[in-house]
């Protein structure tokens, strides 16, 4: 029962996960596509490639391949080794961090996603190609993210030597 449960937990985890970071990157790369129908200025081509770079580094490297996405895959093979019912019906949230984690992830985690909404609600108000310049950058950073996502989950089921940490909640066992 705990190892069909894992694996169930361990597969709704990446395809939740995924399937929000693939319906962002759906919804957001014909419109970071659509500044490119515009004459850019050169001020406006500037700002996208600064912004590429800067989304690149910050949420594709920093944000994702050095932190996000080891967390996130240490707590999908959490799941796999300790498959309570709430992890596994909640899989997709306990892998980024939501609950049954430390104080600090918790604060960062709700944190980042109500910066993320804001950010979301204010960008969509601009007018092309403004719009498409700054979502140009969210699709670079996210295409990093998920590859590097998918990268850290198969070296955690493949690999003996990860040893990430899952960032549970003081007293939590990580095995």
């Amino acid at each position: 029962m705990y190892s069909f449960m894992g694996t169930l937990g361990t597969l709704w985890g990446f395809t939740g996960f995924t399937l929000l970071i693939g319906m962002a990157l759906y919804r957001l790369t014909p419109l970071a596509l659509e500044a490119f129908e515009h004459s850019l200025t050169g001020l406006q081509w500037s700002v996208l490639i600064i912004n590429c770079l800067f989304m690149a580094y910050s949420e594709g490297y920093k944000g994702f391949q050095k932190a996000y996405s080891p967390r996130a895959a240490a707590r999908m093979k959490y799941i796999k080794e300790n498959p309570k019912i709430l992890f596994v019906l909640l899989a997709p949230f306990f892998i980024m961090g939501f609950f049954h984690t430390t104080r600090k992830r918790m604060i960062v985690s709700y944190s980042l996603t109500i910066f993320i909404v804001v950010l979301i609600v204010l960008v969509h108000k601009l007018d092309q190609p403004w719009r498409g310049v700054l979502d140009a950058g969210v699709v670079v950073g996210l295409s990093w993210g998920i590859i590097s996502f998918f990268y850290y989950v198969l070296r955690a089921f493949t690999s003996n030597k990860f040893s990430v940490d899952p960032e549970l909640p003081v007293g939590a066992s990580a095995t």
